[in-house]
């Protein structure tokens, strides 16, 4: 492999191959630092992005930072690599391939379709080019639209997963979060629950309480209880009411091995929750969950940095035209994004990298209460990935999950990114709210003062 060096004010920042490249140029986080591959210093990235700046898009075709032969996430990539959709962009080096992105001329359209051309390692090294505004700027212009029940991902759509875990998985207590979740217009894209526990009677138990709430109230949405991939597929011969199979995956064959699954058994549960045919909007059927640090914490990164492993993990799941990707960010802890500026801008790398490749983006913004990082942080993340267009974030009560002992964001806090950018949820569920008077005609949740004295459904909700 080709080493890459270059003289800067006096120094020469020499880089043994394109894994030690990528990984100075990367901004910092203590990820890199822990694994001994970050920059050394502020000048050393300077001076690898201008490297990186220069070099052909092609290069990552030929020059790949885990071996074909040695991992099927790899040969993934490669064989499924689209290159009449990357001829559009082919002559471009990563910089110049920036500037495109950024290009007033370069509409949302114009990127969906060069998207089956790029490649996970393309999308992380133009994000190290990229300023924060950049990244904001260029994911605002992709829309990635999904459908199951209802539609999720379209232009001036904001959706939540309405996540109403328990320490005990309390059907009572999960029940009372669902309802307080749908009475603040929470819920649209995904009812999820992380189980307690990893019963398959337990996580049958929470699809079919779901499932009656759902149908009791005809609500256009659609659950998924998120255990391992086997447990769903197993619930899906036992008859239980399986929406969508989750699994959380990660950017090498090692590291999805540590969360117990290959690409052959993702391939058998799409066909299996497929082959259901509950959807009526649509058949988007697959639910994962990625986080930068994963493949790190595995000790399954080959040397590479955790953010371009994190891009790794998009392309095994596009490989199954997912409803939801979500990136949980700053939840594995400090050790890999130490404070709220590291959280920050990882969001923004994996949500801009997440649709350049033509996934539906969502983001679960959060922190462990060891990290650097505060409700503040939070809220201002929240924020600007909503200025950048994500499809959906966390609905969690109080923004503090009580069985995962971390923070996230609240009911609450979607319906302030809704009303302060205008924002709506879903078409299906936005008209069923309307539909039992939750939205008052303002667009924004009615008064619960006033709904108790309407005879509408929604009453049954504050009876329940």
């Amino acid at each position: 492999m080709p080493s890459y060096q270059t003289d800067w004010t006096g120094t020469r920042h020499r880089f043994a191959d394109l894994r030690a490249l990528l990984a100075a140029a990367t901004p910092l986080r203590s990820g890199d630092v822990l694994a001994g591959i970050a920059a050394a210093s502020a000048e050393q990235r300077v001076a690898a992005r201008y490297l990186l700046a220069d070099l052909p898009l092609s290069i990552f075709l030929n020059e790949l930072v885990v071996p074909y032969e040695a991992d099927e996430v790899s040969r993934l990539i490669i064989d499924t690599h689209d290159s009449a959709a990357f001829a559009r962009v082919a002559h471009l080096t990563v910089g110049s391939f920036r500037e495109w992105l950024l290009d007033n001329a370069t509409d949302g359209a114009a990127i969906a379709a060069i998207a089956p051309g790029i490649t996970p390692e393309m999308a992380a090294a133009v994000s190290k080019l990229m300023r924060n505004q950049d990244l904001v700027a260029a994911a605002r212009k992709i829309s990635v639209v999904t459908a199951f029940r209802d539609t999720i991902g379209l232009p001036g759509r904001f959706s939540t997963r309405l996540q109403p875990n328990h320490p005990t998985d309390d059907p009572a207590g999960i029940a009372a979060s669902i309802l307080d979740g749908l009475l603040l217009g929470s819920g649209d894209a995904v009812i999820g629950i992380n189980p307690a526990g990893d019963t398959l009677a337990s996580a049958g138990a929470l699809l079919s309480l779901v499932d009656e709430i759902r149908t009791a109230y005809a609500i256009p949405t659609q659950s998924c209880v998120l255990t391992h991939v086997t447990n769903t597929l197993a619930l899906i011969e036992r008859g239980a009411p399986v929406d969508l199979t989750f699994q959380s995956i990660a950017g090498s064959e090692a590291a999805n091995k540590g969360f117990g699954v290959d690409l052959a058994l993702l391939r058998e549960a799409h066909e299996a929750t497929l082959a259901l045919g509950r959807g009526t909007a649509g058949n988007n059927v697959m639910y994962f969950e990625t986080g930068q640090g994963s493949a790190l914490s595995a000790e399954a990164h080959h040397g590479v940095d955790q953010q371009t492993m994190e891009c790794r993990a998009y392309a095994v799941a596009r490989a199954f035209r997912p409803l939801l990707v979500n990136s949980v960010v700053g939840f594995i802890g400090p050790e890999y994004l130490y404070d709220g500026k590291q959280i920050l801008r990882a969001a923004l790398e994996d949500h801009f990298c997440g649709k350049l490749l033509g996934l539906p983006m969502g983001l679960d913004i959060c922190h462990t209460n060891h990290a650097e990082a505060d409700q503040d942080d939070m809220d201002t993340i929240l924020t600007v990935l909503g200025v950048a267009g994500v499809s959906f974030v966390m609905g969690v009560p109080g923004a503090d999950d009580i069985m995962l002992n971390y923070q996230s964001t609240s009911f609450h806090d979607a319906l302030y990114l809704r009303a302060v950018l205008g924002l709506r949820p879903a078409p299906e569920f936005e008209a069923w709210m309307e539909s039992v008077g939750l939205l008052g005609a303002d667009g924004r949740i009615a008064d619960r003062a006033a709904l108790a004295h309407r005879p509408i459904p929604a009453l049954a909700f504050l009876d329940g």
